[in-house]
């Protein structure tokens, strides 16, 4: 509770700063409402990408490419604590085991609540299922539009960072190339 009481203290003194009266009927339960957003849009601290990803280990024989691709996310830079958005693709050649399809999400979700930037969290991403699973190899490419350039700064819209983390035998060009391929085709109606 106190770290509650601290943290919508310091939004209503950020509110006066920027000329605003914390007290104004449509400002009155803001400090509550940003507290709330920001323990669910940091809520990847309290998570562990290893534990959800052992959770659903399974025996395969299976040694082609699994692809889980646009992945929504939403993120906030750890410079200015504005939104980033964006697109996952996240691929590994199993080594005697697979992960449960939700898993890979779930594990995107946990490093996109947190603060950070986009070449990092692709490391991360790409880290965490290496160690977990041990496959052959791992492919991470985030797209992502950052509001910290769009809102601010060079204010260019609608701009797109790509980033990839590539272990293993995504190193090779022939798993890389398979796999940029993949994430580049055009979708599947289902």
């Amino acid at each position: 509770m106190e770290e509650q009481k601290i943290f919508e203290e310091s939004i209503k003194n950020i509110l006066q700063i920027i000329g605003e009266d914390p007290q104004r009927e449509g400002l009155q339960k803001t400090p509550q409402r940003v507290y709330k957003a920001f323990l669910k849009l940091t809520e990847g601290y309290k998570k562990d990408p290893q534990a959800i990803l052992k959770s659903a280990l399974f025996a395969s024989t299976n040694s082609e490419m699994v692809v889980v691709r646009n992945i929504e996310f939403y993120s906030l830079c750890e410079h200015h604590l504005l939104p980033i958005i964006g697109k996952a693709h996240v691929a590994y050649i199993p080594n005697g085991k697979v992960v449960g399809l939700s898993k890979i999400p779930r594990v995107v979700e946990v490093f996109a609540r947190r603060l950070q930037i986009q070449e990092q969290m692709n490391e991360d991403i790409a880290l965490s299922i290496m160690e977990a699973l041990k496959p052959h190899g791992v492919g991470v490419v985030l797209e992502a539009r950052h509001m910290c350039m769009e809102m601010r700064g060079v204010e260019k819209v609608c701009s797109t960072t790509v980033t990839s983390s590539l272990k293993g035998i995504f190193l090779e060009q022939k798993s890389r190339q398979e796999f940029f391929n993949i994430i580049n085709s055009p979708s599947i109606k289902v």
